[in-house]
């Protein structure tokens, strides 16, 4: 691609329903910035299929025979490189979504979605925007299981500690849900000032993306007096 053509999204859809392969197939076709590069059965499909087509986007379903989402999403998100992951899903399996997102996953979609907002996701995705509302966070937060709640709070924590007092502010107001320009109007900074200090704090903590930073504030118990 040279530098004045535009950039082709490429995306591989990951379900076992050759039906809803083939739904995803026509409404991610009618995008002239969308390309669907490869579809896949299983996770096991899935792994090698990124190496030979390397996508940016991944549509990965939940509920696959052989290597399910979850097991792909982690595999997948583990590696240099890896492509963004939506998974998809429907509301009765908020904690497999939680465990999607704590591996990296960018979002996820609902197969009834419309097709628009599919599209939209997948380009929102590919440029790096997480594609999962406030609302749904806390709703999937609110979801998971108490076992093991004080050894997270206790890890959470410890790694929220490696930031200094602004990161740990511009953390918070991530996982309050606020977008880039929210933060800078609540913390008197400009825009790019909190994309850098956004991409610190990805870095110093090792994660891949502003959900993850959006959980372990949660799971510090950094937002329960504003719950």
């Amino acid at each position: 691609m040279t530098a004045s053509e535009p950039w082709t999204v490429g995306v591989l859809i990951v379900d076992d329903d050759p039906l809803v392969r083939a739904g995803l197939v026509m409404m991610l076709g009618g995008a002239p910035d969308i390309r669907v590069v490869a579809q896949a059965g299983d996770g096991t499909q899935a792994l090698p299929l990124v190496d030979r087509h390397a996508p940016d986007v991944v549509l990965m379903d939940i509920r696959m025979p052989v290597m399910d989402g979850l097991a792909a999403t982690e595999a997948l998100r583990a590696r240099p490189g890896a492509p963004e992951v939506i998974v998809l899903t429907t509301f009765d399996a908020d904690d497999h979504v939680l465990r999607a997102l704590r591996a990296g996953a960018a979002g996820f979609l609902l197969k009834d979605t419309p097709p628009d907002e599919i599209v939209t996701a997948v380009r929102q995705v590919a440029r790096g925007y997480p594609v999962l509302s406030p609302a749904v966070t806390r709703r999937l937060i609110a979801r998971v299981a108490d076992s093991g709640h004080d050894l997270r709070r206790t890890r959470a924590g410890d790694r929220l500690a490696l930031l200094n007092g602004r990161e740990r502010e511009v953390a918070v107001a991530l996982g309050q849900g606020r977008s880039n320009a929210e933060i800078g109007a609540v913390l008197h900074l400009s825009v790019p000032t909190v994309k850098t200090h956004v991409s610190g704090i990805l870095t110093k903590l090792g994660l891949n993306n502003r959900v993850q930073i959006a959980l372990l504030v949660h799971d510090a118990g950094l937002l329960d007096d504003q719950e």
